[in-house]
């Protein structure tokens, strides 16, 4: 069985949700209510000691894209991340996990808030199955760095599955699973409604 991820909040024909766009409090010119989706995962390779997750969007008109949303360190008995698990004040991430800096700033969720006029972005939610019980990391490790302990040797990651959600479009298309490497991967494209 491969690693696949899933949600609650985003489903074929439907769109993200308001609740899930960036809110007016970071003065981005979006007036969402910036919850982080639920997640769900199943599948997870023998010899995953932890899990890590991340939300990022290549399109950002920054040259190195834009992380919206890492945690890192999620126990391996653990298969989903509730609803609004990304808000740090929410007490719904589970135990022994930790967020780390996102390229808003502080560790949390930072919902989607491309600039207007600047085309539909696609927003990723990965899920990596990790071989180590936790990364070498704090909450004010950047995403970058972050990304290095996941990706350095892609012997350390046993799984990985993605959930790709472009903004102002409905749904997820489709699902495939490959095998490369011992990486096992799944994508989800689908699209979800922004604030423009």
């Amino acid at each position: 069985m491969a690693l696949t991820l899933t949600s609650q909040n985003f489903k074929e024909g439907a769109t993200l949700g308001m609740e899930h766009i960036l809110s007016a409090d970071y003065g981005f010119g979006c007036g969402g209510g910036n919850k982080s989706p639920q997640l769900s995962w199943s599948g997870a390779p023998a010899g995953t000691k932890s899990f890590a997750v991340h939300c990022f969007d290549p399109d950002a008109p920054t040259g190195s894209g834009f992380w919206h949303w890492v945690v890192v360190n999620i126990p391996p008995d653990v298969t989903e991340l509730k609803l609004d698990a990304g808000n740090p004040k929410s007490g719904l991430l589970p135990k022994g996990a930790l967020m780390t800096r996102t390229d808003f700033g502080p560790p949390g969720y930072g919902g989607p808030a491309p600039p207007p006029g600047h085309g539909p972005h696609r927003y990723q939610f990965t899920v990596f199955a990790v071989k180590e019980a936790s990364l070498p990391v704090n909450a004010d490790t950047s995403a970058a760095v972050v990304g290095f302990y996941l990706l350095r040797d892609w012997r350390s990651i046993i799984g990985m599955a993605n959930a790709w959600l472009p903004h102002r479009y409905a749904g997820v298309i489709r699902a495939q699973a490959h095998e490369v490497d011992r990486i096992l991967s799944a994508w989800v494209r689908g699209q979800a409604l922004c604030c423009l």
